[in-house]
């Protein structure tokens, strides 16, 4: 299950953030950068504010010498915070602060945060892991350069993710994320995603928080008691006769038409070692929605588009029909996509275009596996 987590400046935003549903209260000073740390003063108001009705993060601005850095946690711990954040150094002393702050993992949740933007050392990882931290941050630096998903691709966050999973690390993205992010991100499995700047008037990270901004970011983000609920509700109405069983609704079509890219592909020999063009056409019939003019109904071609950068990234294909099987089962994994037809075709091959067509539905009676 994914958590969201709330980056606020002050007890009142804390509280706003509660109200409409946030999983962490993070404490952080956007006007001092990506992950500026507040005053102690302030993080202990707003862990006295949320008392404990949810977990709550600062940011430890990390000195580079160790015995100071470890000095700065053991402040940030007695203001009663559940996780400590902290900017994982570049610098060759990073090994040497991070065993040094093994003792402290013993007593706080620790998360590193490495920025996308900056060319992070994912080689660091395994340390984090040794030293006993509870999980790994991908953000970006400087705001300026985009957003988290477009420095990096979501294959590679992905990677990401599924490489702190395999080291028991847990798993955060943030970083300038706008609410069309949400269901792109989702995919990757991280563990939290944050925001400041989505939950803000006019997604201005300086300004105040929003209470509709922060009620649509939650809405985007299914928690476990909203998959029961609407399973609960759907199969009851479908056992009573009030609704059809899913596949069989009506449907809207979301379509991603005539996407040309160069990749790898083909069984031959002479088609190893270099690009060709591929063309794809992919038509998802999605669960129609009563308020399609709402964020929270709707199901992106970006979706269908990351997908597809993600087969690309794994290298080279021999069958496009093994290309077509995985982008549906990509693109049904998202709960309102009730049937998928795929066409991928070669245009260099041939005078005209060579390739396969596939429709693959979600099994008539389909439940949710809801994650632990």
């Amino acid at each position: 299950m994914t958590l969201m987590l709330a980056s606020v400046l002050s007890r009142e935003e804390a509280e706003t953030a509660l109200a409409h549903g946030a999983d962490i209260i993070d404490c952080k000073d956007p006007e001092r950068g990506a992950l500026g740390a507040l005053s102690l003063a302030r993080v202990k108001e707003i862990v006295a504010g949320v008392n404990g009705r949810r977990p709550v993060s600062a940011v430890v601005d990390l000195p580079h010498d160790v015995a100071h850095a470890c000095q700065a946690f053991e402040e940030a711990i007695e203001t009663g915070v559940d996780y400590v954040k902290f900017a994982l150094p570049l610098t060759p002393d990073a090994d040497e602060i991070i065993a040094a702050l093994a003792p402290i993992a013993e007593r706080v949740k620790l998360v590193a945060v490495l920025f996308a933007d900056l060319r992070p050392d994912f080689a660091r990882l395994p340390a984090l892991a040794k030293a006993g931290f509870h999980g790994a941050m991908l953000d970006t630096a400087h705001k300026s350069n985009g957003r988290l998903i477009d420095i990096m691709t979501v294959g590679a966050l992905s990677e990401f993710t599924a490489s702190c999973r395999e080291l028991g690390l847990a798993a955060g993205l943030a970083g300038a994320l706008e609410p069309p992010d949400v269901p792109r991100l989702l995919v990757t499995g991280a563990d939290v995603i944050g925001f400041r700047g989505a939950l803000c008037e006019h997604g201005d990270r300086r300004g105040a928080l929003s209470a509709a901004a922060v009620a649509l970011i939650r809405d985007l983000i299914p928690t476990r008691s909203d998959m029961i609920e609407e399973m609960a509700a759907e199969w009851s109405l479908i056992a009573r006769g009030f609704i059809q069983p899913p596949g069989v609704a009506d449907t809207d079509c979301v379509f991603l038409h005539d996407y040309i890219v160069p990749m790898e592909v083909g069984a031959y020999a002479h088609e190893y070692g270099h690009t060709q063009r591929v063309r794809f056409n992919v038509d998802a019939e999605v669960t129609r929605a009563e308020n399609s003019d709402d964020m929270r109904a709707v199901f992106s071609y970006d979706v269908i588009m990351d997908a597809i950068k993600m087969i690309l990234a794994s290298g080279h294909v021999a069958m496009v029909e093994t290309i077509a099987e995985r982008l549906a089962e990509s693109v049904l994994l998202h709960e309102r996509v009730r049937a998928v037809t795929v066409q991928v075709e070669k245009l260099d091959v041939a005078p005209g275009a060579v390739g396969v067509k596939i429709r693959r539905e979600r099994p008539a009676g389909h439940l949710r596996v809801l994650p632990d």
